[in-house]
């Protein structure tokens, strides 16, 4: 990490933190003080979306389904597929509670990032101590992503908007197995809600 002198935040983002089980423990021994941002959206969802992303770079993938269930016949769900496991979010977060109180959390919802940025940039920006600078005017809908872009920075003569993997359609994926996976993500939803202290409504 870059030093940080007072009055400065150093910022740093990757995905698999918050499902690595060693992680927490690392970043505990760099800074047990760290502020932890956690973006999260209905695991179905997230399912769906990170085979999407894969297909896109492997289109030979096996079905959603034939990799989410562990046997077709009972309808058990694989949870050592990381597409599934990855939506755990309850057992995920019992592994950085071990090591950062809850206070340290900010557990933002990917659905309101997308319907309301600016609120959801709002307390990001309140939780961090900051000033809110960012608002509705920064942001613009983009039909054809079906996500906010940010408005064109100064100096820049294009808007800022999410990448080609992002905002892709998902393959038609058999209701029942959506419900399936959603019977399954339920306990664990309930126990993220309690644990976070945030009820997300995913079901």
């Amino acid at each position: 990490m870059p030093r940080t002198l007072d009055g400065q935040i150093t910022m740093e983002k990757t995905p698999s933190y918050f499902v690595t089980k060693e992680a927490p423990s690392r970043v505990c021994i760099m800074n047990c003080q760290t502020k932890l941002i956690v973006v999260v959206r209905d695991p179905v969802t997230r399912a769906v979306s990170d085979y999407t992303q894969t297909l896109s770079k492997n289109p030979g993938l096996p079905s959603f389904q034939s990799l989410a269930l562990k046997n077709s016949t009972t309808g058990v769900i694989d949870t050592t597929w990381s597409a599934v496991r990855i939506g755990l979010y309850a057992k995920h977060l019992e592994n950085w509670l071990q090591y950062f109180p809850l206070s340290h959390f900010l557990f933002v919802s990917g659905e309101r990032l997308v319907s309301d940025p600016a609120g959801e940039m709002g307390r990001v920006q309140d939780f961090l101590g900051l000033k809110r600078v960012v608002s509705d005017k920064h942001f613009y809908f983009n039909q054809t992503k079906g996500f906010p872009c940010l408005k064109k920075p100064e100096g820049s003569s294009r808007p800022r908007c999410l990448g080609k993997s992002k905002g892709r359609p998902h393959p038609q994926i058999p209701s029942e197995i959506l419900q399936r996976l959603r019977d399954f993500y339920r306990p664990f939803n309930h126990r993220f809600y309690q644990m976070s202290g945030q009820d997300f409504g995913w079901d």
